[in-house]
């Protein structure tokens, strides 16, 4: 509902008959997203002088969008930055409600768009890939066809096996392990795919080198506990923001969460009778873990007190508006390593997974079984956890045989 301070701001008979109904909306809506009073005003007065400058011109409802907005801005006097960002989001306002047509976005139709149009198709419904997989695949293919045919037409039947070994040599030295053996897959899978289009007559497919990654060939990286705990201290918890990140820190450091089932956590996934939390995890497979008291309790505040009112179901939300929740798992990485930032610590690793490892080594040296380890960050198999036996250095050393000193051995 519209609350009253901005009634009179949108109660005006001069604007086309459509837009009085939906700047209601629109204005209701703004408020709902947290935006601040001010915000609102000029958000709601630009997309007013908008529609009776439609009015004046006589222009229809049914025909308005983005080249409409932008010659209106160009008519204005002042123009202030936001202006087309705020009259976007009341066209995609207008195309919820059904009033204006879909953006029709001008179609690349070069031959490098076409044939990643193609591939994308080809993953999505004969591979059956995620949107992300698909969206990282196409960005390794699109930077190898761009270096591979700079200033020339895009001929694909000129690939050669050293093509794809020159780029892969040029760029995965620069990568970590796992993100190389991504590319290497990503180009397999397209070369296959030109074979079976016969855009080749050759499957280069078989000619992509490899990319060495040993299982368990590293140590993960992790923090002492004191050390988690500087990074801890380190929120600033006198501000809003700062307590929400303290918050989303706990549940990575005390409970070994992956940063997107943090972001995936809705407030009806939360039981406070039980004192235990719904964690929506890999595979869209679910797990109920108990939340220990300083969780509960900074959870709770935040909800009390901190997390803006908002549509969102999601726990943790952008302080910002508009209020949702945070569009990808990257956000909490973010967090981590300004946290680690602040704590003036340098570890190798910096994301959220950091963390995770951090626990897992503390359960270790504190005497839990790999089995326990396995529970709490919910393996499915205890081959994953094996890892975390490379770093009970304790437990090593007593295996360790002396090294053989002299020549009589």
């Amino acid at each position: 509902m519209l609350e009253s301070r901005f009634q009179n701001l949108v109660a005006t008979k001069r604007l086309p008959d459509p837009l009085v109904v939906q700047l209601r909306r629109f204005t209701t809506l703004l408020i709902e997203q947290g935006y601040a009073d001010q915000t609102v005003r000029l958000k709601v007065k630009l997309v007013t002088d908008f529609g009776q400058w439609l009015k004046r011109s006589g222009t229809a409802v049914a025909n308005l969008d983005e080249p409409l907005a932008e010659a209106f801005l160009k008519r204005k006097l002042r123009e202030r930055r936001g202006d087309f960002r705020t009259l976007q989001q009341f066209l995609d306002h207008l195309r919820r409600q059904n009033l204006i047509p879909a953006r029709n976005l001008p179609r690349d139709r070069t031959p490098l768009a076409d044939i990643l149009d193609g591939y994308e198709t080809h993953l999505s419904t004969e591979r059956g890939l995620v949107a992300h997989t698909i969206q990282g695949y196409q960005s390794f293919v699109r930077k190898f066809l761009q270096e591979r045919f700079r200033g020339q037409s895009l001929l694909l039947k000129a690939l050669k096996a050293s093509d794809v070994s020159d780029f892969i040599l040029r760029h995965a030295p620069s990568m970590a392990a796992r993100r190389a053996q991504t590319m290497t897959s990503a180009f397999r899978s397209f070369f296959r795919f030109l074979f079976q289009k016969r855009e080749l007559q050759v499957n280069l497919a078989a000619s992509v080198p490899t990319v060495a990654n040993w299982r368990l060939s590293t140590v993960p990286k992790y923090l002492t506990p004191r050390e988690v705990e500087r990074v801890l201290k380190a929120c600033n918890r006198r501000t809003v923001t700062g307590r929400r990140d303290y918050t989303i820190l706990l549940l990575l450091a005390r409970l070994g969460l992956r940063a997107g089932e943090v972001v995936a956590l809705q407030l009806e996934d939360i039981n406070w009778r039980a004192g235990e939390i719904l964690v929506r995890g890999k595979g869209l497979l679910h797990d109920r873990m108990p939340v220990p008291l300083d969780v509960g309790q900074a959870l709770a505040s935040y909800l009390r007190r901190d997390r803006p009112r908002c549509q969102t179901r999601r726990v943790f939300v952008c302080m910002k508006a508009p209020r949702r929740g945070f569009a990808h798992p990257s956000t909490l990485s973010t967090i981590v390593r300004r946290a680690i930032a602040r704590a003036d610590l340098h570890p190798p690793l910096k994301g959220a997974h950091l963390l995770r490892h951090s626990l897992a080594t503390s359960l270790l040296r504190s005497g839990a079984t790999m089995g326990e380890i396995g529970e709490v960050l919910r393996h499915r198999a205890s081959s994953t956890t094996e890892i975390y036996a490379k770093v009970d250095f304790e437990g090593l050393r007593s295996l360790a045989h002396l090294w053989p000193i002299g020549g009589n051995q």
